[in-house]
């Protein structure tokens, strides 16, 4: 049976330019970094390489990009650290009604301890109101933490605009970006969109699981989470993840080589999968904006259908999609993203996420088409009787 991975927003597969480069880098530069002696150096030497591929793709300054051990850990470290570094100018955070677990939580530990967050609407295509959030600032708002592509129905939000906005104020908060799911797939420059601090994550750009990254603008202070030997400036203790690191960078030049050589091929796949599925399948119902989001990732629902079942009805045909971020897809509840953009529960229950990359090929969209409409028309017969 072929396989047909549509599941990228989840995780990917690391490409054979990655897996070359990490295995380089087990076999020949297994120094500590912090070490003085030329191993440690070498060692060292390949955190400068990963930081540049990565700025290059960012247009920002190497010293800016600190290492972590995935997107979780770079949301943790910029919200926790803006908080506790930032609380005697005040206690106020914002962010939004949609954003990802590792956000969310973050901040409902901070209200645990005394913080007030203002969690932002979103409209029916999952965007939130720059009028809202004016409205929410205060002289003791301190961060403001807003996702660029959401991870669910690839909504994009007006990162741009919200940090024009910001740079116009007095006292301007900290401005926190989760870009796990924009790096290498949408434009992002944090330095020319006033962005503070922004959170990247490597199993997402085609490198190894364990690593992940955030870009701290270099006049914004953060306090660790983290405590041990020192490195990256005290601001994230710990051996450094070598093997990571480079596989981090060779897939940020990986992912940056495919938008140089066609920066339109995920919106052509992506259009071509909404036009076969809107013929294909008149019930179905596409969830959010397609003219505001990001180009790899399709948010379908199908009323009265489960989400889960088509999912695994399309797995029995060798299709991987997902219903929605893979990281709280076990606890069987609705979406909270879909929720928060006011869709009926039955369309919310019978909804799935299907996300592409560079590796998706028009062959693949065209075999999925057919298969999604046997694998829907199976479970149809199957309720009516």
């Amino acid at each position: 049976m072929k396989q047909i991975y549509l599941d990228y927003a989840a995780t990917t597969p690391v490409v054979p330019e990655v897996v070359d480069a990490v295995t380089d880098c087990l076999k020949n530069d297994f120094g500590n970094p912090s070490s003085m002696h030329r191993l440690g150096i070498q060692a060292e030497k390949r955190i400068k390489e990963a930081k540049n591929h990565i700025s290059s793709l960012l247009k920002t300054s190497p010293d800016e990009i600190i290492f972590t051990s995935g997107g979780t850990e770079a949301n943790n470290m910029a919200i926790l650290g803006t908080a506790y570094d930032k609380k005697r100018s005040g206690m106020h955070c914002i962010t939004t009604a949609i954003e990802h677990p590792s956000v969310l939580q973050a901040f409902k530990h901070l209200e645990k301890q005394g913080f007030e967050v203002t969690y932002l609407t979103v409209d029916k295509n999952g965007i939130i109101s720059l009028d809202e959030l004016k409205a929410n600032l205060r002289r003791d708002t301190i961060l403001i933490s807003i996702m660029h592509v959401n991870n669910e129905t690839g909504s994009i939000q007006p990162i741009h605009e919200i940090g024009a906005l910001l740079e116009g104020l007095e006292r301007k908060p900290v401005f926190h970006v989760d870009g796990i799911q924009a790096f290498g797939k949408v434009p992002l420059f944090p330095d020319r969109w006033g962005i503070d601090l922004l959170s990247m994550s490597g199993h997402k750009i085609h490198a190894p699981k364990g690593v992940g990254a955030l870009y701290k603008r270099k006049d914004v202070r953060i306090q660790p989470i983290l405590f041990g030997g020192n490195q990256q400036g005290g601001l994230r203790s710990g051996t450094e993840n070598i093997p990571g690191i480079v596989g981090m960078g060779e897939g940020a030049k990986w992912v940056a080589q495919k938008l140089a050589d066609d920066s339109s091929y995920l919106k052509r796949l992506k259009d071509k999968l909404i036009k076969g599925i809107q013929e294909a399948l008149l019930n179905a119902v596409i969830n959010g904006s397609v003219g505001e989001s990001a180009p790899h990732i399709l948010n379908v629902g199908f009323p009265g259908l489960k989400g889960e079942i088509l999912l695994h009805a399309l797995e029995e045909e060798g299709v991987y999609v997902s219903t929605g971020s893979a990281c709280s897809s076990r606890e069987r509840k609705l979406s909270h993203v879909l929720k928060a953009m006011g869709l009926d529960n039955r369309t919310a229950e019978g909804s799935i996420r299907i996300s592409i990359s560079y590796l998706t090929t028009t062959e693949e969209i065209d075999e999925f088409i057919p298969t999604l409409v046997r694998a829907v028309s199976r479970i149809e017969r199957f309720t009516r009787r």
